[in-house]
């Protein structure tokens, strides 16, 4: 028995350790992120209020949920009273579906970016991105606030057992059903449905540029030349540069601008011969080359960012739909495994920003800037 115990107090430390390093790397990283976009130059374009956005709603669940979750976790019951259990679980619905409705939020700019870039990158104002993030925060606190105006447990019970010091989650069927559709399934399904659709664009572009890679190579300069004031898309592979540029044109521009004047003066004539050089040929080919592999890139980012959400999410979401309709199920199912669970969700506002970031290279250069500043204090 005293070994039972023994083993089952190291394995709380242990829980308790990850799930505060957790805590830390969640607050570190969505900080960053935000300090990334305000004082980073390159970085403050209006997409970018999508992601100042979903590191507010992950910095919230770090800071307004995780650390209460951990102190749960530990001394086994609820040790902050009634008031505060209704706030903490509105808090915990509140962000945990402002952050996923954010990311639904940021892949709907990314589609209509690359399948209207000229239009969209003007109806891309400040305004039309702030309202968004308005619905978006403002769905989040329609699908949260029921519980605290009566849509409680079933029987009638409160949020809080006064007599056993639990502080669950309500497991009202209709409740249930309905935050999850607007928390979850509604928005995977639309997410879904847009990345299909971008990675399938995005092979078919691959495919037509592998079969006139010449063509592409030289179409891809005068594309470039002309995208350079659309729409700042950075949430997957796109840099903000020097004024705004389509999500669609992005892939090809960074490389694209080291061969711009070369590529001037292949279309105007000047200073080329009637037949174009083996050199020129060959920066048209690197050029192509390049292109294509920042556009697998493109699609692999996609498919990670889909696999890490429903990963993450979906075993949650599961039970937490299966449990109200299944008694014996929640009954047989241990602490342990649900603990996981739970906190396999909240790992996700510790990768959103590894993942909309990792990728683009001005965020890098700006968390490399402002690590060794700190560094340096």
């Amino acid at each position: 028995m005293a070994r039972d115990e023994l083993y089952s107090q190291v394995e709380t430390v242990i829980s308790a350790c990850l799930m505060a390093a957790c805590i830390c790397c969640t607050i570190v990283g969505n900080i960053l992120v935000i300090m990334s976009v305000f004082t980073y130059k390159p970085l403050r374009c209006v997409s970018n209020y999508f992601i100042i956005s979903l590191a507010v709603a992950d910095l919230m669940v770090a800071v307004l949920v995780m650390p209460f979750h951990v102190v749960h976790y530990v001394s086994g019951h609820w040790v902050f009273g009634e008031v505060f259990c209704n706030m903490w679980l509105t808090f915990d619905i509140l962000a945990c579906t402002a952050s996923i409705l954010n990311l639904c939020a940021i892949a709907t700019d990314r589609y209509y970016a690359i399948h209207d870039a000229i239009n969209y990158a003007q109806k891309r104002t400040s305004k039309r991105v702030l309202v968004t993030i308005s619905a978006v925060w403002f769905v989040s606190v329609v699908i949260s606030a029921p519980p605290l105006l009566g849509w409680n447990n079933s029987g009638g019970r409160n949020l809080y057992d006064i007599h056993s010091r639990s502080c669950e989650l309500t497991n009202n069927r209709g409740f249930v059903i309905y935050s999850a559709l607007g928390s979850f399934y509604i928005p995977l399904l639309i997410m879904a449905f847009i990345y299909a659709n971008i990675f399938l664009a995005t092979r078919k572009r691959l495919r037509a540029r592998s079969q006139h890679p010449t063509h592409v190579g030289h179409m891809t300069s005068l594309s470039s030349d002309g995208a350079k004031n659309d729409g700042c898309l950075t949430h997957l592979v796109s840099s903000c540069a020097k004024g705004e540029r389509s999500s669609e044109t992005s892939a090809q521009s960074d490389q694209a601008n080291d061969f711009t004047d070369s590529d001037k003066a292949l279309d105007s004539g000047e200073g080329a011969p009637e037949q174009p050089n083996m050199h020129m040929l060959r920066l048209l080919e690197q050029k192509h080359q390049f292109s294509l592999s920042k556009e697998r890139r493109a699609a692999r980012t996609m498919a990670i960012i889909i696999g890490v959400f429903v990963l993450c999410w979906l075993p949650f979401f599961l039970i937490y739909v299966i449990f109200p309709f299944c008694p014996s199920c929640a009954a047989n199912a241990g602490g342990r495994l649900v603990t996981f669970i739970v906190w396999l969700g909240y790992v996700n506002s510790s990768l959103n920003p590894i993942i909309y970031t990792i990728f683009n290279i001005d965020f890098r250069k700006s968390f490399k800037q402002l690590l060794q500043c700190k560094c340096k204090r």
